[in-house]
């Protein structure tokens, strides 16, 4: 997907708390550039520009061009963002700097295919045990997201990572035995449940809470 040059204003004088609130209140939100071997710098940024990028097929695996202060102008992706939980709104942006031609650890997104016949046919239930794997690769390479067809998944049938679609431009660095996803029996799902209580919910957004933002 493409996106339009992400604008990054400097920003001068103090970097507190208060700084970080008054450039919030301006409809910015503060930000920090770094990496390719050059100086940290303090950015501004669009907020709505910065949520096109969190919330496209690729998210924040993303590469997408900056210009800072309207001249310097650097490939770079989104590697840490901070966000007040109550109200879903971004509070502060880290931006790395990226190197076209210097291979990347990354995490990406698996995506299944398909209903299991052990689910459809056979009463089990689908338990993903991994929604990311992790990769090495060059930015060019890095994929949206991993594909996996499970509609022939039966009973008790495993995916694995070495299941997963494996080409020669990137690399798996997660254990090739560890398990993607499996169909399970309601029963050996329902079981540890009873036993522990409820399960904790699980956490459906990232970034931190505002009380570990950074200023």
């Amino acid at each position: 997907m493409a996106f339009d040059v992400l604008v990054a204003t400097p920003r001068v004088g103090k970097f507190n708390k208060n700084a970080a609130r008054r450039v919030r209140v301006a409809g910015k939100i503060p930000a920090v550039i770094y990496g390719a071997g050059q100086e940290s710098v303090a950015v501004e940024l669009d907020p709505k520009a910065v949520l096109r990028i969190l919330h496209s097929e690729s998210g924040h695996n993303s590469i997408f061009d900056v210009e800072i202060g309207g001249k310097d102008k650097a490939k770079a992706m989104i590697v840490d963002w901070q966000y007040e939980p109550i109200r879903d709104t971004l509070l502060h942006v880290d931006l790395k700097r990226i190197a076209l031609d210097k291979l990347m650890q990354l995490s990406v997104r698996v995506k299944l295919i398909g209903i299991p016949v052990g689910v459809k046919a056979q009463g089990g239930i689908l338990d993903q045990v991994m929604r990311e794997v992790e990769v090495e690769c060059l930015p060019a390479d890095i994929p949206s997201h991993i594909d996996i067809d499970i509609s022939e998944l039966g009973l008790h049938g495993v995916i694995r990572v070495s299941d997963l679609p494996h080409t020669g431009s990137v690399k798996f660095l997660s254990a090739e035995d560890a398990t993607v996803a499996h169909v399970v029996s309601i029963r050996a799902e329902a079981e540890p449940a009873a036993e522990g209580g409820p399960a904790e919910p699980e956490v459906a957004k990232k970034g931190k809470p505002e009380a570990e933002a950074k200023k």
